[in-house]
């Protein structure tokens, strides 16, 4: 899976909202007049477990998982009008607004927090409406209301406009790692994702017919005034605030490719193949866009938006989907900076994204667990044809010996996954039904060794045209299996 990211963005500074007349205590941490970190604060209110548990031969990778997971646990809260929610937004708020809850989904899932995931996602999709040009409300505080900080009306409120399209995205990526039928089923996801990916892209000239000649500002309500702070706001055309100089950014665009295919999948476990095969050819189309008037051939890129000009300029990615880490294949380079972001200290280690989302980087990225969803409509076709597939690769690189990281949801399973180095992986089903695991290596291998006993290894080209092998095994609840490399690479 892929877009977990670290895009920090500068937005106003307010207060935290203040406790209601008359209620009882939330166990919200007392903090003064500075802002410091949740695991290093005194908790008034016993905090929610996490199961998830990690042992390495890297004393240091083990800290910076526990502080990881402790301050992201301090974020998490249980009783309030809203439903079961952690919060996603400036510290303070006791709010979560639409990107960072997309962004730290995935650590919120390993940490056992689906049940939170499923209730935030579904609060924004209820908020879409046509009076706010089906935009949803981009923050939303725990009295379940649009954070006041953020939002004044539906004529005048904060919004970034690759939201929607990330919350999409997140949707199906929380559909594959839970099986939860609610967000394939439920009344208001869907109606969120009919209007995301056709109402929402008219109205904000996102079509290909529009996309080069849109002005920044659109939907305005009245005439333009400097008073009203939320004017100028409402529909900002990426992630990057601070500038009012650019009429797109790539990222709308990437998250909108990304948002077609998830709708597409949707659409395909509905069994609507009709509809499906129209958004992944949408998908196809953009993709050609952005290829055709995007990309940047002398800096092998993508630009990173659009001036107010109408030309594309900067620097973006290399590729779709984002690698928003940037380290490509260089997994040292990843395992330190992962240490690194981390450490005591750390600027923005307060900010609510970061503990989750280095919990997401790391299930990931580290440790290399992801699922794959195979396309539903492939199952008419293949007899060998599997819903989810458990995919691991290991990231350790060079520094760490082995790691083991434990009690992973996974769906209806638990699993603990186990690497050593980068040449050997032992996977075990705690409990739950069988499951079907994809042990995946660097480089290519006639054969790998499952259980000791050499097995002949699939090899090919990843999406960033790397070469790997990889051996499928089947594992049923309480069993365990190892997979290792055998042999020299070819």
């Amino acid at each position: 899976m892929k877009k977990t990211t670290l895009l920090l963005v500068t937005l106003v500074a307010v207060p935290c909202l203040a406790q209601k007349p008359g209620e009882k205590e939330s166990g919200y941490p007392v903090i003064g007049a500075a802002v410091t970190s949740a695991s290093e604060v005194q908790q008034t209110a016993r905090l929610p477990e996490s199961k998830l548990e990690l042992a390495s031969s890297d004393n240091r990778l083990v800290e910076a998982f526990d502080r990881a997971k402790r301050q992201a646990m301090g974020f998490v809260f249980e009783g309030d009008p809203v439903g079961p929610w952690y919060e996603a937004a400036e510290p303070g708020r006791e709010a979560f607004c639409m990107r960072d809850t997309a962004h730290q989904a995935m650590g919120a899932h390993a940490l056992g927090l689906a049940r939170h995931n499923l209730n935030m996602l579904r609060r924004f999709a209820e908020a879409i409406s046509d009076s706010k040009d089906w935009c949803s409300y981009w923050e939303i505080d725990r009295y379940n209301r649009p954070a006041p900080v953020d939002y004044a009306s539906d004529a005048e409120f904060w919004y970034n406009l690759p939201a929607n399209f990330d919350i999409l995205d997140c949707c199906y990526r929380m559909y594959v790692w839970t099986g939860d039928p609610a967000y394939v089923n439920d009344a208001a996801f869907l109606n969120f994702y009919d209007r995301t990916v056709s109402d929402y892209v008219e109205r904000w000239g996102l079509g290909l017919k529009d996309i080069m000649r849109r002005p920044r500002l659109l939907n305005l309500r009245g005439m333009v005034d400097p008073n009203k702070k939320f004017q100028t706001a409402r529909g900002i055309p990426g992630y990057n605030e601070g500038d009012n100089s650019y009429v797109l950014g790539f990222d709308v665009l990437a998250n909108q490719y990304d948002a077609y295919i998830a709708y597409a999948r949707i659409q395909e476990v509905r069994k609507d193949y009709e509809l499906a095969g129209a958004y992944l050819k949408r998908a196809v189309d953009l993709k050609q866009f952005l290829d055709t008037n995007w990309w940047n051939k002398e800096e092998n890129c993508y630009y990173a938006r659009l001036n107010k000009d109408h030309k594309v300029e900067g620097r973006g990615p290399s590729r779709l989907p984002y690698d928003y880490e940037g380290y490509g294949g260089d997994q040292d380079a990843l395992y330190t900076r992962m240490l690194e972001r981390a450490l005591p200290g750390r600027s923005r280690w307060d900010y609510p994204e970061v503990p989750f989302a280095w919990i997401g980087d790391f299930v990931t990225r580290i440790m290399g667990i992801n699922l794959e969803a195979a396309p539903a409509g492939l199952s008419a076709q293949q007899g060998f044809w599997v819903a989810t597939v458990v995919k691991t690769q290991p990231g350790l690189g060079s520094q760490n010996v082995w790691t083991e990281l434990r009690n992973l949801p996974i769906r209806a399973n638990e699993v603990t996954v186990r690497h050593e180095g980068m040449r050997r992986t032992v996977l075990t089903n705690q409990h739950g039904p069988a499951v079907i695991w994809q042990a995946t290596f660097e480089g290519a291998h006639d054969t790998l060794l499952l259980n000791g006993r050499p097995m002949e290894a699939h090899s090919g080209e990843d999406a960033s045209g790397r070469v790997n092998s990889s051996l499928r095994v089947t594992i049923s609840g309480g069993g365990t299996a190892s997979v290792e490399v055998a042999g020299p690479e070819k």
